[in-house]
């Protein structure tokens, strides 16, 4: 029996477990918005973020139906989410912070919509799309769908005195701990208000600054975080929807003709061939530049590669669009595609090179550092899309590049962007030797100090390097960085992370004082 209409056998069977999954993720979000303020209020980011994904997780898990569990091919998510999560407490790098925040919560998601039974990994990227837009539904409806199932099971099912037996264990311990929550705040804000003691012993137990300004601060996260959380564990509670049947290649409404496809194909190809020509003759071969075009050899090699990236990204979605678009996949298709692919392959070498001669000559960048990391993930799309052409796998190639992203962003987080690029440039302020001969050997002290406390202890090395004005300037500013690092806010257990202690105890060894 299929029907899901209120009333019906499988309803009046089936309504009970979903009430008591709602009550269950009531009761769980409403648990994690409680940890939530605890861990989040007034301090930085550091190892709260994985203990709160660590957190969300488990109360996911815990709410999912009984028997449920991930595939085999989607039990990585969760654990790579925790990863993720927590580099948020090793390195102190703001743009690695934020791609490592942003993973791990989509990461998060998949995994509690594995918890709910829907398969992840083995779907096409458009399903994948799509459940993330669910994914997105169910966190930004909050607790929405909990709540409407609590309150509306005794209005759908006639046997509602069943479901209400069923529901009864959940029901008053919820409704107990939301009444008790404001009290005790507001009870143990007056004991600690009156005796210092006591609340030094709340402090050291729960971590909290008691202050009767704070309360409302609190219990406005505490409910933002329960309604999200909620949602969250909701989902993962949830039954996924039904799997819709997708069309194969000739189902299509509209597709390409192959002799269509494979013109543009070789259009394109014409055109990369005689760009990689030039490359060979100019950028690889050492032609006269400066005859040619008025620019030296190092002014032509050192711009462009931006674009080059731009150019490699938009061939293999050109290439990705014609193989899915075009009716049927011909010998001539497939041999045009892989010459792109080689084509482009080509010019991401020449993209390379140009950001090598860039760097070597000016040094690293944060911007820099990216570019070279997307130029390595762009190599591995264009192996994969080779094969995947090869043996009609090209739908898949979301999921390579999906994971190689991945693979990349933790292989950056082992080398930590900030300290290698402050590392890096100190070297050359030390070393001249290091600096090709038409390239900048000083140092942008003010770049480098905008950058994370990662960048500390280089930049405490580099401090002796630098001239009168500039050494005081950049004293001055590490001095104000310590005052910073000594912030409640930032010494609380809950911020603590790896790279600013490193920081702060660089400093405070170095003696420079504070304003």
């Amino acid at each position: 029996m299929t029907s899901d209409a209120a009333g019906t056998p499988e309803t009046r069977e089936q309504t009970p477990e979903r009430v008591r999954r709602a009550g269950r993720a009531v009761m769980i979000g409403s648990a994690l918005g409680v940890a939530g303020q605890l861990l989040f209020y007034d301090v930085g980011l550091g190892i709260n973020f994985p203990i709160a994904i660590l957190l969300l997780l488990g109360g996911g898990w815990t709410a999912r139906r009984p028997g449920i569990r991930p595939s085999l091919t989607d039990a990585w998510l969760g654990p790579g989410a925790v990863v993720l999560a927590a580099f948020a407490a090793l390195r102190s790098d703001t743009t690695l912070l934020m791609l490592d925040v942003l993973a791990a919560l989509a990461l998060s998601g998949a995994a509690l919509a594995t918890f709910g039974g829907r398969e992840i990994v083995r779907q096409p990227l458009g399903s994948i799309v799509r459940t993330g837009f669910a994914v997105a539904g169910w966190v930004g409806g909050g607790a929405v769908a909990a709540l409407a199932a609590l309150a509306g099971a005794r209005r759908a099912v006639p046997g509602a005195q069943h479901t209400r037996e069923q529901a009864r264990p959940f029901v008053p311990v919820l409704r107990g701990l939301l009444i008790a929550a404001p009290i005790l705040v507001v009870f143990v804000t007056l004991f600690a208000s009156a005796d210092p003691i006591f609340a030094r012993t709340v402090e050291d137990l729960v971590g909290l600054d008691l202050d009767l300004g704070n309360v409302t601060g609190r219990l406005v996260l505490a409910a933002a975080i329960a309604w999200i959380a909620t949602g969250a564990v909701a989902m993962a509670a949830s039954s996924p929807p039904a799997p819709v049947e997708s069309a194969g290649r000739g189902r299509a409404a509209w597709r390409l003709g192959t002799t269509e496809a494979v013109t543009v194909l070789v259009l394109v190809n014409a055109v990369f061939a005689g760009f990689v020509a030039l490359q060979a003759a100019y950028l690889f071969g050492g032609l006269d530049t400066m005859q040619a075009i008025g620019l030296s050899y190092a002014e032509y090699a050192r711009r462009g590669f931006f674009e080059l990236v731009a150019v490699a990204v938009l061939a293999v979605g050109l290439a990705v669009a014609l193989d899915r678009l075009t009716r049927t996949r011909s010998s001539w298709l497939i041999g045009a595609g892989v010459t792109l692919m080689t084509l482009t392959g080509a010019v991401l070498v020449s993209s390379a090179f140009r950001m090598r001669l860039y760097q070597e000559a000016y040094g690293w960048t944060e911007l820099r550092l990216y570019v070279l990391a997307t130029i390595a993930l762009l190599a591995v799309v264009l192996l994969a899309m080779v094969t995947g052409l090869l043996l009609d796998r090209v739908r898949w190639i979301g999921h390579v590049a999906i994971v190689a992203g991945l693979v990349i962003g933790i292989g950056l987080n082992v080398i930590g962007p900030v300290r290698f690029i402050t590392d890096q440039n100190v070297a050359r302020l030390a070393d001249p030797s290091l600096v090709p001969e038409h390239g900048t050997a000083g140092l942008d002290e003010l770049y480098l100090a905008s950058l994370g406390d990662d960048a500390v202890p280089a930049l405490l090395r580099a401090l002796p390097l630098l001239d009168g004005k500039r050494a005081e300037w950049l004293g001055l500013d590490l001095g104000l960085r310590l005052h910073r690092l000594r912030e409640p806010g930032l010494e609380a257990w809950q911020a603590w992370n790896l790279g600013r202690e490193v920081a702060r105890d660089a400093l405070a060894s170095a003696d420079l004082g504070t304003p």
